[in-house]
């Protein structure tokens, strides 16, 4: 492939010409995709991070290159805030940034009662803090730049968060509270940066990469496309870094094959309130359980049967 021929003819709205993106995670699996698939779409330059510099992010940083864009690799831990620093200045190097991807992430699963603090401590520093490091960081970047000209300016932040955040996979205690968290860090930077022009959105994927090796099945390619190909989650990224996602912002997107479903805010089921104003503790115990009763007892649900929800 010559450089520029894998651009795609997408229209202004959706262009992301002269845009400058960041892509955490991006030396395999979702983040290569999502990182490819912004410079197909436009992008002047993408900003690529690992762990470690390797055959696969020279791999992503080509078909970065071929698709017109240049390309540049931040190697470090994206909990570390020098990584997150790096980013953003090789970003400002290249011509501004103007689109960040938090994708960089890990998995320690255990059972509750045999998770080390280690492994509890590693997922939500990875996740967590490596999806606050850069967003703090993007975010203090995009205000100066609105304070400079007075005006607003094009910010565009994609965090990944998980079903594992809504449904709590046993096994999952550390990946499902980091991940529940980053939506929650999504939804308040979406109100601080909804001020200068920017938006703040969280996908929740499913994708076949490296680390959901055995959660997913083995697709057979004479079915045609693979639903769980990250690239179709790229798709997705790829609006949401663009013009066209100007008003969207503060969402929750679960994302896989052909199917995008908008997640809605949690809601209040019941209320409970006391006649007098104060709850007899006798009387409050007869009203819940009331509530629950005849109900099939509360359940967990595995990796299999998230996919069919």
């Amino acid at each position: 492939m010559t450089p520029g021929q894998g651009r795609k003819d997408l229209g202004a709205d959706l262009s992301l010409d002269g845009r400058v993106a960041v892509v955490t995670g991006s030396g395999s699996g979702l983040g290569a995709a999502e990182a490819v698939e912004l410079a197909r779409s436009g992008a002047a330059a993408v900003v690529i991070n690992d762990i470690r510099s390797g055959e696969a992010t020279d791999a992503v940083i080509a078909d970065i290159e071929a698709a017109g864009a240049k390309a540049a690799l931040v190697v470090g831990d994206v909990s570390e805030r020098e990584t997150a620093d790096a980013m953003v200045a090789e970003a400002v190097r290249l011509g501004g940034l103007h689109v960040v991807v938090n994708n960089a992430g890990i998995t320690r699963d255990k059972m509750l009662f045999n998770m080390e603090d280690d492994d509890f401590d590693a997922v939500i520093r990875v996740h967590l803090r490596g999806h606050f490091l850069l967003t703090r960081n993007a975010a203090a970047h995009w205000r100066g730049e609105s304070k400079k000209s007075d005006s607003p300016v094009y910010g565009r932040l994609i965090n990944t968060s998980s079903e594992a955040g809504l449904f709590g996979p046993p096994g999952q205690a550390n990946y499902g509270a980091a991940k529940a968290a980053i939506t929650a860090l999504t939804l308040s930077a979406s109100r601080v940066l909804s001020r200068i022009g920017c938006t703040a959105n969280a996908i929740a994927p499913r994708g076949r990469t490296g680390m959901t090796e055995g959660v997913f099945e083995d697709w057979d390619e004479s079915k045609g496309p693979d639903p769980l190909s990250p690239d179709r989650v790229a798709d997705l990224v790829s609006y949401l870094a663009s013009p066209a996602a100007a008003g969207v912002s503060g969402q929750l997107f679960v994302v896989y094959g052909g199917m995008v479903a908008l997640v809605d805010a949690p809601v209040v089921e019941k209320r409970f309130d006391a006649e007098g104003g104060v709850w007899d503790r006798r009387e409050f115990a007869d009203a819940v359980s009331g509530h629950w009763s005849g109900r099939p007892e509360g359940k967990s649900f595995s990796a299999s049967e998230i996919m069919t929800l």
